[in-house]
């Protein structure tokens, strides 16, 4: 809970912020008043930074010690050894099982506040920063197989149009950074993808019916995928003796153990936007749009 200080010091920040809107004509202005004001939010209760941890092959987290893992403006900034959570506010560990943020943050959350100024449309006025998660991990991965179940518990309809059919439950793979990685998952319409992200532009490489049932529609049927219940995903990258770049998706649904082939692609250098994505980078998660747990997840070189 933030105490009686903190809130005197969030509300003066914000009279500060809206007195200052209201009088500077200038929008440059507003901006820089509004990052200052960010910045002050979030310095409150601060996690210290920690040094990124060496990892060997295999890497098994199975988030048993409990905590928060706070959002970073950068990876350096981390508080975990092993993960920079670059977006989704916190990220939650307690009793074994990892959590985004779950339902509504209370009014006078710090990460309510800073998102209700950064990014308001996708996180419902800063209440569901959690519909943005974005899990990436400190250690680097060429050729690699990672794995982890999801659990969704809610979802969180939101008005903001990036609220669509490609949303989903989504593991990141050579990710160099925001814009340019593979990613592969399962999206709210029931299909599986695999997709390169080159310089900002996202390129489908292979799309395929996975989960069945009622079409869906962002309105009356905005998700196939199953509540309550643990989803596995896997994603295999390699580059082949030939240059091109394999990539793989399996699911388990219900964790079984049994994981099944849901999609896979070869990005040739051709077709995809260019040259395929051959240096190693950075691994992790994404979700969008709603509550999530998460459990066992693992990384190994193949």
């Amino acid at each position: 809970m933030i105490n009686k200080n903190k809130k005197i010091i969030i509300l003066a920040a914000i009279s500060i912020l809206f007195l200052a809107i209201l009088t500077w004509g200038d929008f440059q202005a507003k901006v820089l008043v509004k990052k200052a004001i960010v910045k002050t939010i979030l310095s409150i209760d601060n996690q210290m930074a920690s040094v990124a941890a060496i990892i060997n092959s295999p890497f098994y987290y199975i988030f048993k010690v409990n905590g928060i893992l706070d959002e970073a403006g950068k990876m350096d900034d981390s508080s975990s050894p092993y993960f920079w959570l670059n977006s989704g506010g916190q990220f939650i560990l307690i009793d074994g099982i990892g959590k985004t943020v779950q339902g509504e943050l209370g009014k006078f959350n710090k990460w309510r506040l800073a998102y209700a100024s950064s990014n308001p449309v996708d996180t419902d006025n800063g209440y569901h920063p959690q519909n943005i998660l974005r899990l990436v991990t400190r250690s680097k991965w060429q050729n690699l197989r990672q794995e982890i179940y999801y659990r969704i518990t809610k979802d969180n309809l939101s008005a903001s149009p990036n609220r669509n059919a490609s949303n989903g439950l989504l593991l990141f793979n050579r990710y160099l950074n925001g814009n340019n990685l593979y990613y592969a998952g399962i999206r709210v319409d029931g299909t599986a993808v695999i997709k390169k992200k080159i310089n900002g532009t996202y390129y489908t490489m292979a799309q395929k019916p996975f989960f069945s049932g009622v079409k869906y529609d962002i309105n009356t049927n905005p998700s196939l995928l199953p509540k309550n219940i643990w989803i596995g995903l896997r994603s295999e990258v390699k580059t082949n003796n030939d240059g091109t770049v394999s990539v793989r998706l399996f699911a388990d649904n219900g964790k079984t153990g049994n994981w099944v082939l849901a999609v896979e692609a070869k990005d040739d250098g051709k077709s995809y936007g260019g040259a395929p994505i051959l240096n190693e980078g950075y691994a992790g998660v994404r979700t969008d749009f709603m509550d999530v747990e998460f459990d066992d997840y693992a990384i190994r070189n193949i």
